[in-house]
């Protein structure tokens, strides 16, 4: 009998494939046109790299989508503790860039620890949960799935790095919330949460004070601490229906944008190829995240399932928050918009998310594959 091959069109969920080519895709040309006119050789230098850790991703996607992603769980252990020593090797040996302390330098290339976090926190607690899942009701298994958790996100809080904290907690709260943990507890935890913030805002870097106290007053100080988000919010509103081009945008070519290329990437898009530019993307990140959502549907086990949400999880958060800073309705918190914003680590890390779920679509419930047909 002809063996069958995992490369078969209707093993792949193909809409979320052609959705992830397509934001690569966008934002690989968005990060060429920030060098078009302006001559910033930084910028090109940052799409040809872009283009290195994308060719990088789409293979980790596919050795990701090839192999059983139930495999990870005899590797949680490991991969846990390799989170916990590279976080712990930021504070050590870590390069500094505007103030904060988040990479690794490796060569010419550097590599964030804290991307890759989420992707093992999310193994991690998915493994935990389908082994326990008919306990989780318990306080005792809340409390420790609090203590896989807090420690990267108390690593990541030093470095300082807000944004990828709250992406952690969100992964660790939506994850718990797919389980059957009893809901007074989280609510109780929230309410001290909810009084400790007196507490909490003074323990802020004064970046991040800074910060939130511009999302609340956004004209207060316009050419300070609002310039960006002011430049940001310009940038969106003169992009009009269709944008003014590729080499064109006064913000972004002007250089009046900054961090033009990670935190206000999206304004960059919406300047340069308008509404209907940004209503794409949008549509292509909402896609994205159902067919996630579908498929841990999908899956035929708790392990699947949860770890197919988790990573839809991370994904809502970092499109959700980016692109909510660039419009002003969200504090800037540094999180970029994922296969848009330059970062290597961040792009490499997102396709390999969307590999794990393939598999996981690949391993469907209703699908009875021997290990022969995988070739």
């Amino acid at each position: 009998m002809k063996r069958k091959t995992i490369w078969l069109a209707g093993n792949f969920d193909n809409l979320l494939l052609a959705s992830t080519a397509l934001l690569v895709v966008l934002g690989l040309i968005i990060l060429y046109s920030l060098g078009i006119k302006a001559k910033q050789v930084s910028n090109q230098l940052d799409s040809t790299r872009q283009i290195v850790y994308a060719l990088i991703g789409v293979f980790l996607l596919v050795l990701a989508a090839r192999n059983d992603y139930k495999i990870l769980k005899n590797y949680s252990g490991i991969l846990y503790v390799f989170m916990i020593a590279s976080l712990l090797a930021v504070e050590f040996f870590g390069a500094t860039r505007l103030g904060a302390t988040r990479w690794i330098a490796i060569g010419p290339f550097q590599f964030q620890p804290s991307e890759l976090s989420k992707l093992i926190l999310i193994i991690v607690l998915a493994k935990f949960y389908a082994q326990n899942f008919d306990f989780t009701g318990q306080l005792r298994f809340l409390v420790r799935s609090l203590a896989y958790s807090l420690p990267a996100i108390f690593l990541v809080l030093v470095q300082p790095d807000l944004g990828t904290a709250i992406v952690l907690a969100s992964i660790w709260l939506v994850m718990t919330l797919a389980t059957k943990v009893k809901k007074k507890y989280l609510l109780a935890m929230f309410m001290v949460l909810l009084l400790s913030m007196p507490a909490i805002y003074p323990m802020l870097k004064d970046y991040q004070r800074q910060r939130i106290n511009t999302f609340l007053q956004p004209s207060q100080d316009p050419s300070g601490t609002g310039y960006n988000v002011n430049q940001a919010i310009i940038a969106v509103g003169s992009g009009g229906l269709y944008g003014q081009g590729l080499g064109a945008g006064s913000q972004s070519q002007g250089n009046f944008l900054p961090s033009s290329h990670t935190d206000f990437v999206f304004a960059v898009l919406a300047e340069k190829l308008g509404f209907l530019g940004a209503l794409v993307c949008i549509i292509l990140f909402v896609t994205v995240i159902a067919r996630m959502i579908i498929d841990a549907t999908l899956s035929h086990d708790r392990f699947g399932s949860l770890l197919s949400i988790g990573i839809a999880t991370m994904f809502v958060v970092h499109v959700m928050v980016n692109i909510g800073m660039n419009l002003g309705i969200m504090p800037v918190t540094g999180i970029p918009l994922p296969f848009i914003s330059f970062g290597g680590t961040s792009l490499m890390v997102s396709l390999s998310a969307i590999g794990l779920v393939e598999s996981v679509y690949f391993r469907r419930r209703g699908r009875e594959l021997k290990d022969t047909e995988l070739v």
